[in-house]
């Protein structure tokens, strides 16, 4: 069982930048994958990035790439989310999520088992 909770939600002008955290607690939860997903109204939960459990693997939706850098510290069980030139577009709840998927089937939130409660991330332009 793992349990997640975000923070560093807030409300940002574009252009600017945002950290979001996301802390786990449970057992074993270095050797999950780690993925970071959002959500805009109205609109369905998107893959943003991924990393692998040694964090030496990572992946980024094309929309964030150049822009966001996902990371994460096992020895305390945080990964955070790196997040610069914010667009308005990029407005959306954010949410970490913990999975022991594979390949390709990390992008998916489908096969993502544990999430946290997410974050509000607002950009105005």
């Amino acid at each position: 069982q793992v349990q997640l909770v975000e923070s560093g939600g807030r409300l940002v002008q574009a252009g600017g930048s945002l950290t979001l955290s996301c802390a786990a607690s449970g057992r074993a939860f270095s050797t999950y994958i780690t993925g970071w997903f959002r959500q805009a109204p109205g609109k369905e939960r998107d893959f943003v990035a991924r990393i692998s459990w040694s964090g030496g693997v990572r992946d980024y939706a094309d929309s964030v790439k150049g822009r966001f850098t996902i990371s994460r510290d096992n020895a305390r069980n945080t990964v955070s989310l790196q997040m610069n030139s914010l667009k308005p577009e990029d407005t959306a709840v954010y949410y970490c999520a913990a999975s022991q998927c594979a390949g390709n089937n990390c992008l998916s939130p489908g096969n993502y088992g544990y999430w946290g409660q997410g974050t509000q991330v607002t950009v105005s332009s």
